[in-house]
């Protein structure tokens, strides 16, 4: 039997009745733009992430190009960042005309290292942008201390990352803005594209309202050149059904990673996933890492199971950001793990028998 990479639609089962009737209940009301749903999920996912405000979006991509204007990025500033992530974060950064500075990762969590910020810092400098890569934290404390000492701003992007914490404190409530995802594919995902920006400042809160509404204080009155980036309602309406479910979730994502660990940690060339004591993991994807990858990767195919390589070009070497001068050799480490990492199914309705499956194929690959 084959295994999926992901499958939406089992969990989509479990709460098909609720996310019907709150379906039903927005299409009945006629209020499909920044109706009550959205509001209401933005005070509850402000909650949860321990923040005191959210703004609901159209999509993680313009949570972050949002949170980057609200917090001051302006067209010329630099932005130090990972190159090793999803091209959005870097997209946001370029939307504003600002430069990314890329600093290398750390070969065990695959985040920004921060102890290689403090020397890319200039008089350009204006923010620093970590990555909390597939649900686990970067070093948050060191990062903050950095920004403090320099006066520079804080977006987290956290799109594979919420529930996710470091030093006990949650994700979206530690910079000055935390930037969420909720592509279908997310701990927390909806049935299309939508996003959010947390955070615990009035004014970047108030400012990211007014331009993911075209940039509009007071209907037909025009104070910024916004966008059109509002998080839709019946979108909401199912966040809202799935948000209560998201811890458990994530438990069970953890859950089924313990199960890797058990199965695979004698295996001869194969690192399992380094969790950090300081950081809560909620696992968004299992990213293994092996110098036969390629290899691998053919072999689960075969078999019908699904993997996934998250990312196989690091964003310094794509074609399209050629104009910052990055070449090969700049930045090794992400240049290694772009050739090693392969993530395997942990979407949380995997049964123990897919979870064996899984397993045993690496298993029988590495004999």
């Amino acid at each position: 039997m084959s295994v999926p990479f992901f499958d939406i639609t089992r969990q989509n089962k479990t709460q098909q009745a609720e996310i019907e009737s709150a379906i039903a209940t927005v299409v009945n009301s006629g209020r499909f733009i920044l109706g009550e749903n959205v509001s209401q999920l933005e005070k509850e996912v402000a909650a949860f992430s321990k923040a005191g405000h959210a703004v609901g979006v159209a999509s993680g991509t313009d949570a972050l190009h949002l949170a980057l204007r609200a917090c001051g990025v302006k067209a010329g500033d630099e932005i130090i960042t990972s190159p090793f992530t999803f091209v959005a974060t870097i997209e946001a950064i370029s939307y504003i005309g600002a430069t990314p500075v890329f600093v290398d990762i750390e070969p065990n969590t695959f985040n920004l290292s921060a102890k290689l910020i403090e020397k890319k810092i200039t008089k350009k400098t204006k923010a620093i942008l970590p990555v909390h890569l597939y649900g686990q934290s970067a070093d948050m404390v060191t990062i903050m201390a950095l920004a403090k000492q320099y006066k520079l701003k804080v977006i987290e992007d956290s799109c594979q990352a919420i529930g996710a914490e470091y030093a006990d404190q949650p994700v979206n409530s530690i910079g000055d803005a935390g930037c969420l995802s909720f592509f279908p594919t997310k701990n927390l995902g909806c049935f299309g594209d939508g996003g959010m920006v947390v955070t615990n400042n009035q004014n970047v809160a108030d400012e990211i309202k007014v331009l993911r509404g075209h940039g509009s204080r007071k209907t037909y009155y025009y104070d910024l050149i916004g966008y059109n980036s509002r998080l839709d309602e019946l979108q909401a309406a199912i966040l809202r059904v799935k948000l209560k479910e998201v811890g458990r979730l994530a438990d069970s994502r953890r859950k089924n990673a313990e199960h890797y660990y058990s199965r695979l940690k004698n295996i001869s060339g194969l690192q399992l996933p380094y969790q950090d004591p300081k950081a809560k993991h909620v696992f968004n994807q299992f990213t293994v890492r092996t110098s036969k990858r390629d290899a691998l990767l053919e072999y689960l195919k075969k078999l019908g199971i699904g993997a996934m390589v998250y990312y196989p070009l690091s964003l310094h070497l794509q074609p399209v950001f050629s104009f910052l001068g990055y070449k090969a050799g700049d930045l090794p480490e992400s240049e290694k793990a772009q050739n090693e990492v392969l993530s395997l199914p942990i979407f949380p309705e995997l049964t123990e028998n897919e979870l064996d499956q899984v397993s045993s194929a690496v298993e029988s690959f590495f004999k």
